[in-house]
């Protein structure tokens, strides 16, 4: 199937501003068409001077060499005014229509990188989708309020002088004429060229760009590592890897315009000598030959400005390729049909069969069979990398099982829409991710609706309400990026609070209470017990004495259930369980 051009995708989704393009283009060529006028008019005002009462103006009627002059100088006045009220118009549409178009073409990106599967963005670097969202999106928009008028108005100049000149004297049309297929020549051959090239420098930006986040991100490794120099290091070759593929296309964006000036001289000094030849020989007006003289520089200096023009419109056009591209970008899980309301949820779960493998991974569950009864809480344990995070996340739909099927209350949850799926859920994850925003935003994160009552009454059950009251801000403190200003138990406790103002019926806590203290631990766990009556939970823990009440453990290794039963009927069995626990609790009891 033919990829459509660019500009033709970026013509049909702006389909809801057509009219305001339309308009845009109107006020661009009425704009130019005035713009052209006043040559026309001086070469109007030298035959009034020369031919006199043969004038073209005394062949309407006016006889009066003064009134002729009036008469043109009114015409000059409405054509300045009208070439400067169409300058303004297309101004603001071109501009409004750019932001415009700005915003809709980021904000419909971000929605749907927002939809698109978690294996996605495990595969896709964040500084890459950055620069798509942000300074693609920016690009087009520079092309939109400036390169797209430049383009209809050398267009509109070229079609009307060249019409004007043929009116005059067909051997001066033909001169002015001759080096237009020429630059066109050359603007086709430099476009194909810059556009690989505007290829490549924006592929090199988004891998500068997602060293540049991740290193931001990752500020506080960095610096434990003492690793600033060699990050600078990859930063600086990144950044040269991205100013050499610049520098490239700049060389042949910047050849253009020499070129063609030198092109344009040629029709410039062609015009000149046959037109005062044709003039001395009186085959045409002096009129006529100031007409041209004037025209042919309105024709071919404003295509020294193609260079600028095709270069701004190659980089534009890279930008919508990778913006479509994304767009274009399916999801890979189907959503279900089925809507369900949580309240109405029961929460048995049930893995038939299942298995899984990453596409670089095999082997991560296999054949895992298991039952989750209504309001039961139970854990899952075992080393790292057995399989425990990976069951959360095809339970939350993250991923699909390579085999098998998994059902929520006896409905296999691929037929469920996925935002009333997960809405059942609440998930505290270990890796905590918190808005930059206040407190009570990040709380509420669990209910937007939610009261304030509500939100204290959340952070009371998890251990955070006496803290955030001491804050001299109090619910209104802000946070920073990611967090960064509370300590890792602080983030935790929050994370805690908005899945428990969400109140679902399944909940799943991953290490919920990994980066708090034991004292801290000890008045959650005791907050849980509280929040898990009623309502089916999922806990992934390595801190075992975490789980010791939890109705049935799982113990996982290499993607297979090993062992299950209580906490006391595992130690009873004396196997991996057991050998964790003695690890834990240091008691150095042997397994065998």
């Amino acid at each position: 199937m033919k990829t459509s051009h660019p500009l033709r995708v970026l013509f049909d989704y702006s389909n809801e501003y057509k009219k305001d393009i339309y308009l845009a283009v109107l006020y661009s060529i009425l704009n130019k068409v005035f713009d052209i006028a006043p040559p026309l008019l001086i070469g109007v005002a030298v035959d009034v001077v020369v031919r006199q009462n043969n004038s073209i103006v005394a062949q309407f009627g006016v006889k009066d060499l003064g009134m002729q002059l009036f008469i043109l100088a009114v015409l000059t006045f409405f054509v300045w005014v009208f070439e400067s009220v169409f300058e303004f118009a297309l101004k603001i549409k071109w501009r409004n229509l750019a932001q415009q178009i700005q915003n809709d073409l980021r904000n419909e990106t971000y929605r749907h990188v927002q939809d698109l599967d978690v294996q996605y963005f495990e595969n896709q670097p964040t500084g890459a989708l950055m620069a798509i969202i942000n300074n693609d999106v920016n690009q087009l928009e520079r092309f939109l309020d400036v390169g797209a008028n430049d383009l209809i108005q050398v267009s509109t100049t070229a079609l009307v002088i060249s019409i004007i000149f043929f009116i005059i004297n067909v051997p001066l049309a033909i001169i002015a004429t001759i080096p237009i297929p020429i630059i066109l020549f050359f603007s086709i051959y430099y476009q194909k060229k810059l556009e690989e090239r505007y290829s490549d420098v924006r592929d090199k930006v988004g891998i500068l760009n997602s060293r540049l986040a991740n290193n931001l991100s990752g500020i506080k490794t960095i610096k434990s590592f003492t690793t600033e120099d060699y990050e600078a290091k990859r930063i600086e070759e990144s950044s040269i890897a991205y100013q050499v593929s610049n520098s490239r296309a700049i060389t042949l964006s910047s050849m253009f315009s020499p070129l063609i000036r030198i092109i344009i001289l040629i029709g410039f000094l062609g015009m000149l000598l046959v037109g005062g030849l044709e003039t001395l020989n009186g085959t045409i007006t002096v009129a006529a030959y100031s007409i041209a003289i004037f025209l042919i520089q309105r024709l071919l200096w404003p295509l020294t400005r193609l260079g600028e023009t095709f270069d701004l419109y190659q980089r534009s056009m890279a930008s919508v390729k990778r913006i479509f591209s994304l767009l274009n970008t399916e999801k890979i899980l189907k959503d279900g049909e089925i809507s369900i309301e949580k309240q109405k949820v029961r929460g048995t779960i049930a893995f038939n069969d299942v298995s899984f493998n990453y596409p670089t991974r095999e082997g991560i569950l296999t054949h895992l069979n298991f039952i989750i009864k209504e309001g039961e809480t139970i854990a899952f344990v075992g080393t790292t990398g057995a399989g425990k995070s990976t069951i959360v996340k095809l339970l939350l739909r993250f991923y699909d099982p390579s085999s098998g099927n998994i059902t929520l209350d006896d409905v296999d949850i691929k037929t469920y829409n996925l935002k009333c799926l997960r809405e059942t859920v609440g998930f505290v994850s270990q890796d905590t991710f918190l808005v930059d925003g206040t407190v009570k935003e990040n709380i509420a994160y669990g209910d937007l609706k939610a009261s304030m009552d509500e939100i204290i009454e959340a952070a009371k059950i998890a251990e955070i309400h006496e803290f955030v009251s001491s804050l001299p801000e109090g619910y209104d403190t802000l946070v920073g990026e990611r967090g960064q200003k509370l300590s890792g138990g602080q983030r935790q406790r929050i994370s805690i609070a908005r899945a428990i103002l969400k109140n679902p019926p399944i909940l799943i806590l991953d290490e919920a209470t990994s980066s708090v203290d034991n004292e801290t631990e000890a008045a959650i766990q005791k907050s849980l017990e509280k929040i898990i009556v009623g309502r089916t939970t999922i806990i992934i823990a390595h801190r075992l004495s975490t789980i010791r009440k939890a109705d049935r453990i799982f113990v996982l290794e290499r993607g297979h259930i090993i062992e299950s039963g209580t906490h006391d009927d595992l130690l009873n069995l004396r196997n991996l369980y057991f050998a964790l626990w003695n690890v834990q609790t240091g008691e150095g009891i042997s397994a065998d």
